[in-house]
């Protein structure tokens, strides 16, 4: 493959939703939601053929982006849930539209947020300097909070500053850490008597040996918080409930199932350049604090939960702690469950969210207990509804049972130490709390007799044909992935080594 070609594929994911993005500002409602599941796909195909390419030749640099196992990986992620949000979310701005809670301008600055989101995103996995990165993390809260904030009513609105308060006193942290880790490798570059790498990760890897260790120390903390924050991570994770169940629902399905997977890969490089300076133990004591801490969260607040949108981001938290888990446990085959637990979580967590945004609309409520009977109502939408949540559980034949399996045993293999081990034990209890609060919540929603009154009508209305295909392609991604990553396997393996430096 030629170089004009591989910066042409490398640009693409970044270049198609900016442009898809000017797009929607213009063109018709319909024209706009034909034109973003297109540039879902595209960007799914570009990342697919960079994949290839990458597992077959090894690591691009172009364009000052760098295309390596994990960053391709990560377009697959960013492109396989784009997918299936843009594939529900005309039927779900329609409704919206008919309904009157959404004017057609509104609707149209959505389509062009939400585009402008997907390209800050490629940009921060291909960023080949981390203060490219960080501009890119940076991008994505001002534009997804004008869409948590889109409902304009108060509770959208206190949801909108408390996301843009919070997330940028993380990123404001995490840009200090940038900025400590420049001149720790600064100061070696002019002991040794040569030019430092900047923040090129690359270069930050080869020279991470030489880094100053109590100042890196401190640029690890500052990162980990930093980048932790936006990945929903404890302790600055009290944005993300009122943000991911203020959001449009396809706007939620990509903030919790890419943005803190993308969030989560910044922590995972950080990591890479911690463990090289300071060995793999720093790291791992600083997330499996933040893992067992946000199990306790969402264990804590999943028990009493009244709000079903709610229910779902704290899963998210959840999921993060996992995350953060199988990263602090270290090793290739951990850190490849993790990758793996990305791409389910995500699809997993889009089908819920988009199936959460219907039962919305449908009953005009967010909250647990007005919400009965959806099975004999809505059979289709509860079955894919209960799917999702037995996915997120990590039951079988779902991927994430399979990526939670492999943190597990990683974790009580023995080589990280007695004190990984009894961490893994921890986040097994708070585990199997979170899923009995998820199954009595989601349990109450689907089942007993259906309602009677003037919402009955409205409950029993059609699903729409592309939200339906929306639902049942992502679940049958997730189980497929479940019994096999198929192609995905090579990927995940070199992205693991490329996070473990493992031959």
């Amino acid at each position: 493959m030629t170089t004009p070609t591989l910066t042409a594929l490398a640009v693409a994911p970044i270049a198609l939703p900016a442009l898809t993005a000017g797009g929607c500002a213009v063109a018709g409602r319909r024209t706009a939601g034909v034109a973003g599941i297109g540039c879902a796909l595209a960007m799914l195909t570009a990342a697919a053929v960079l994949a290839v390419h990458v597992v077959g030749a090894g690591p691009v640099a172009t364009a000052g982006l760098r295309v390596d196992a994990l960053s391709a990986f990560m377009l697959v992620v960013i492109g396989a849930v784009a997918t299936v949000a843009a594939t529900a979310m005309p039927a779900h701005v329609a409704t919206e539209v008919a309904a009157g809670r959404l004017t057609p301008s509104t609707a149209r600055r959505q389509g062009v947020l939400v585009h402008a989101f997907l390209a800050a995103m490629a940009l921060a996995v291909l960023a080949a300097d981390l203060g490219v990165l960080w501009v890119a993390v940076e991008a994505t809260t001002i534009v997804t909070a004008f869409l948590v904030g889109q409902g304009r009513t108060r509770g959208a609105v206190e949801a909108a500053w408390k996301y843009v308060v919070i997330c940028s006193t993380g990123i404001a942290l995490a840009l200090l850490g940038l900025v400590v880790l420049n001149h720790a490798a600064a100061h070696a570059a002019a002991s040794a008597g040569g030019d430092g790498p900047g923040l090129d990760w690359a270069g930050l890897v080869v020279a991470a040996p030489t880094l100053d260790p109590d100042v890196t120390r401190i640029a690890v903390v500052l990162l980990l918080l930093g980048f932790g924050t936006k990945a929903g991570l404890a302790p600055l994770h009290a944005w993300l409930p009122d943000a991911h169940s203020q959001a449009p629902a396809p706007v939620s399905a990509l903030m919790s199932g890419v943005l803190l997977a993308v969030s989560f890969s910044a922590v995972l490089r950080v990591k890479v350049v911690a463990d090289a300076a300071l060995g793999p133990g720093f790291t791992r004591a600083l997330l499996l604090g933040a893992a067992l801490a946000s199990l306790v969260v969402a264990a804590s607040l999943l028990l009493a939960q009244r709000d079903y949108k709610r229910m779902l981001a704290y899963s998210s938290i959840e999921h993060m702690g996992l995350l953060a888990l199988g990263a602090g446990i270290g090793g290739p085959a951990a850190t490849a469950a993790v990758l793996l637990h990305m791409l389910g979580h995500g699809l997993a967590k889009s089908v819920a969210f988009v199936g959460a945004g219907r039962i919305a609309q449908l009953t005009g409520t967010s909250r647990i207990d007005r919400v009965r009977g959806l099975v004999a109502t809505q059979p289709g939408l509860a079955a894919a509804t209960g799917l999702a949540v037995l996915a997120l559980l990590g039951l079988p034949p779902f991927s994430l049972f399979a990526s939670e399996v492999a943190i597990v045993r990683a974790g009580l293999g023995g080589d990280a130490g007695p004190a990984v081990g009894w961490a893994v034990v921890a986040a097994l209890v708070l585990v199997v709390v979170i899923g009995a609060a998820l199954l009595r919540h989601t349990g109450a929603m689907l089942l007993g007799p259906a309602p009677d009154g003037p919402g009955a009508a409205a409950a029993s209305r059609r699903l729409p044909r592309a939200t339906a295909f929306a639902l049942a392609a992502g679940l049958i991604a997730v189980a497929v992935l479940g019994v096999t990553a198929g192609p995905l396997t090579e990927l995940i393996t070199q992205a693991a080594q490329t996070l473990t430096g493992a031959p």
